[in-house]
């Protein structure tokens, strides 16, 4: 499944869930604030790095796919817990990119910054692609290899 755009997901987006949104970002972002001034701006920018919209966002995606589906009157809540553990994992992915930016970005930000910053985004892009075929790679395997071990059970207990 290639990676998209869908433009069509802001309309399934209520007012007050873009404000749920908007105040657990902002409460992140004043608490990394109080944790620089308390301990220091490494500690304090390591919070902010903290994808902080992620929490309101895996209980709106979770909301969304279980509306979806009891409009449809199924039970949603498992479907629900699916699309959040993607979207959770997608953040995971994104964060080792984001680490591999960090990292670029400091060893090259002595020579030049707009050097600098073309190669971090170069290493970001490069290590989240990567990373989420690699995810993908594995899971394709390891469900392969269900399959068969379920097939051979099959065969061995008639």
């Amino acid at each position: 499944m290639p990676v998209k755009l869908s433009p069509s997901a802001l309309k399934q987006t209520r007012w007050y869930e873009y404000g749920v949104r908007f105040l657990l970002g902002g409460l992140a972002t004043v608490l990394a604030g109080i944790a620089s001034t308390c301990f220091g701006v490494a500690v304090g920018g390591l919070f902010l790095a903290l994808p902080a919209i992620f929490c309101a966002s895996a209980t709106l995606i979770d909301s969304h796919e279980r509306r979806a589906k009891e409009k449809a009157g199924l039970s949603g809540r498992r479907r629900g817990q699916q699309a959040a553990a993607l979207d959770a994992a997608g953040a995971g992915l994104g964060s080792i990119g984001l680490a591999a930016f960090a990292s670029v970005f400091y060893v090259m930000i002595s020579t030049t910054a707009i050097g600098a910053f073309a190669a971090a985004i170069l290493a970001w892009t490069a290590v989240s692609v990567s990373a989420w075929w690699l995810r993908r790679k594995l899971r394709m395997t390891s469900h392969a290899e269900r399959l068969g071990r379920s097939a051979r059970r099959r065969n061995f207990f008639p």
